[in-house]
């Protein structure tokens, strides 16, 4: 079973990356096919998937309302000032743009939540990389890294299923950890500066003669309302602050906030059906994603080909080297969440390390800080695991394939960089 399932992430990977078949298609034939392989009965199989489906439904009902709210308002011009005021302040310069992006995320991913800062940072950036003909995929990687270090707040899903798995208390999960995090920070704003530099040197200094209003096209400017830019301020504030204290299941957030910002800005049927046509491609892709995505993660759950991959793993780890097992925890974090859901790991791997830990007198909690420092936190942005990570590639309208190759090496190097300042500082020990 664990063959199998390694087998079955790395056709998965192979496939995409080489785009032999699209990430829909791949993300659920492929499970299918080795979960034939492993002797599953097709009615069983289908229900594995039924059940994966069931478990990302609340997911992707939200990503359907949550891209088309957030496109309303790009529609409606929500962003419009701020874009203005960015594009004054950098003058045409890709490498603050590059720079302002970074430091945006950082910010706005106080809060923990890899939906929100995705849905926020990139409706305000996507229209600036547009203008001054940036790379996307530059947006997509920054905005991936920029979230890495900050999900490590003891608030973050990630964080919460780690402290909850070693039965410990936050501060003991995050404050030794924090010089990890500042480490983290620190260097992605150096490789934010790198690919600045470069999306400076291949573009130039833009002159902006014009404003963004000037660029629009005929269309763009008839769905422009800028009489209800308050009242759609007033909306996207309110829905963020509802949001962040958690008061209503976000799915009916979204779905609510998205019915409302239609009937404000767009009175009129024949209106509201043209804009959700406008942007029915775009949710379709997103939000068929994520069932799919929920089908292979259903697969390798059901058929319990994550936790042979578990136990294999560890098993590998020989006695004599058993000291090294949180920083080899550490260093293989991030490319275990192209592998492990977050659950699957922090419920399946890590109470197995951990046990292994304390059997050879290593303090278990470091096994905890140490799965931090990449799994799911670095690593989720990437990860075709994750809803977030389609979200993600979705706004920035670039291809999974593409995404991954360009920030994996960036995303690797970050958990690194925090592994050796974990090390330095003694959130972790050889």
């Amino acid at each position: 079973m664990a063959l199998l399932g390694f087998l079955t992430i790395a056709v998965f990977l192979a496939v995409i990356l080489t785009k032999r078949l699209s990430v829909i298609t791949a993300l659920v034939l492929v499970p299918v096919v080795f979960g034939l392989i492993a002797g599953v009965p097709v009615k069983e199989l289908a229900d594995m998937m039924l059940a994966g489906m069931k478990q990302v439904a609340p997911t992707g009902i939200l990503l359907v309302f949550a891209v088309l709210y957030f496109a309303i308002m790009l529609d409606v011009g929500l962003f419009d000032p701020v874009i203005a005021f960015i594009i004054k302040q950098v003058k045409g310069d890709p490498l603050k743009v590059v720079m302002g992006t970074a430091i945006l995320t950082m910010i706005v991913h106080l809060d923990g939540d890899g939906t929100a800062t995705f849905m926020i940072v990139i409706s305000a950036f996507l229209p600036i990389y547009k203008e001054l003909k940036m790379s996307r995929l530059v947006l997509a990687g920054i905005v991936a890294l920029s979230v890495g270090p900050l999900h490590l707040v003891p608030w973050s899903g990630t964080s919460a299923r780690a402290i909850a798995t070693m039965n410990a208390t936050a501060p003991e999960i995050f404050n030794p950890n924090i010089p990890a995090i500042l480490g983290g920070i620190v260097w992605v704003l150096l490789v934010a500066y790198w690919l600045g530099k470069k999306e400076r040197a291949r573009l130039g200094l833009a002159t902006l003669q014009h404003n963004h209003h000037a660029s629009l096209s005929e269309e763009q400017k008839q769905l422009r309302r800028p009489r209800l830019i308050w009242v759609n301020a007033v909306l996207t504030i309110t829905l963020i602050v509802v949001l962040m204290l958690g008061l209503v299941p976000t799915p009916v957030l979204f779905l609510v906030a998205s019915c409302l910002a239609l009937l404000i800005n767009f009175p009129r049927l024949a209106d509201q059906q043209k804009v959700l046509k406008s942007h029915g491609a775009n949710i379709f892709m997103v939000s068929s994603m994520i069932f799919a995505a929920g089908i292979f993660s259903g697969i390798l759950t059901g058929t319990k080909m994550i936790d042979a991959m578990a136990t294999t793993l560890v098993a590998l780890i020989p006695e004599q080297h058993a000291n090294f097992l949180p920083v080899l925890t550490a260093l293989t974090s991030m490319p275990s969440s192209l592998l492990f859901t977050p659950d699957a790991y922090y419920f399946g791997i890590v109470p197995v390390l951990s046990e292994a830990a304390q059997h050879y007198g290593i303090n278990h909690l470091e096994i905890g800080r140490a799965a931090l420092l990449g799994q799911m936190t670095v690593g989720f942005p990437l990860s075709p695991l994750t809803a977030s990570t389609f979200l993600l590639i979705g706004l920035c309208e670039v291809d999974l394939g593409d995404h991954q190759k360009f920030v994996f090496k960036w995303a690797l190097m970050t958990t690194f960089v925090m592994t050796l300042v974990a090390l330095l500082t003694g959130s972790i020990h050889l």
